[in-house]
């Protein structure tokens, strides 16, 4: 609902849009040294983001996902996740163009942001691909190491002024739902059930 909101005001050029234009403003004015805002907004590159997801898949596929004996089912958490990388490129060039935003160093197509939607699936899946190998609990700091590393990226795009604040939100929440869609495909496949909260 958030991205559909988001998307509608970035349509419209409404209030919100013009208020997330200010905020990119301030926040590049504020930024940390540009080298340090660079290096945070570069791991939403392709080049950084894919090793780490493609490790993780091939631990996986080695290692079975952390069960014995799964056959052929080791290999679909490792296609999940690349499923889960395609389709949120699809997703996020299809709206580009539909939308054809103006970022702020000029141009159109900036949302949402694909650097932040690389990083959020990427690191997301590669999270989850480790996660299902861990013999025992704690699982949150898995996670929780995706998340920095999206919001790094996303801080680093908006301080180096290559997004605006709500194109990488936008992706936040469409990575949320193939992410959690690719954990839902994952853990029915093999068998499981997500894990009660604590």
């Amino acid at each position: 609902m958030l991205f559909a909101l988001i998307t509608w005001q970035v349509a419209v050029d409404g209030p919100l849009a013009g208020l997330d234009v200010r905020l990119g403003d301030t926040l590049r004015r504020t930024s940390p040294p540009a080298a340090v805002a660079e290096l945070f907004a570069d791991l939403g590159n392709l080049a950084v983001a894919l090793p780490v997801l493609a490790a993780a898949m091939t631990y996986a596929v080695v290692t079975g996902g952390g069960r014995e004996g799964q056959g052929a089912r080791r290999w679909l958490p490792p296609v999940c996740a690349a499923l889960a990388l395609v389709l949120t490129g699809v997703a996020v060039t299809l709206v580009k163009v539909w939308l054809g935003r103006p970022g702020p160093p000029g141009g159109t197509n900036y949302y949402p942001s694909g650097h932040t939607a690389t990083a959020a699936v990427a690191f997301g899946g590669a999270a989850l691909l480790f996660s299902l190998t861990a013999r025992r609990p704690p699982y949150w700091p898995l996670p929780a190491t995706a998340a920095l590393l999206t919001l790094a990226c996303s801080a680093g795009l908006v301080w180096r002024g290559y997004h605006w604040p709500l194109d990488v939100v936008a992706s936040w929440c469409l990575s949320w739902v193939v992410l959690t869609g690719a954990v839902a495909v994952t853990l029915r496949g093999l068998g499981r059930s997500p894990a009660p909260p604590p």
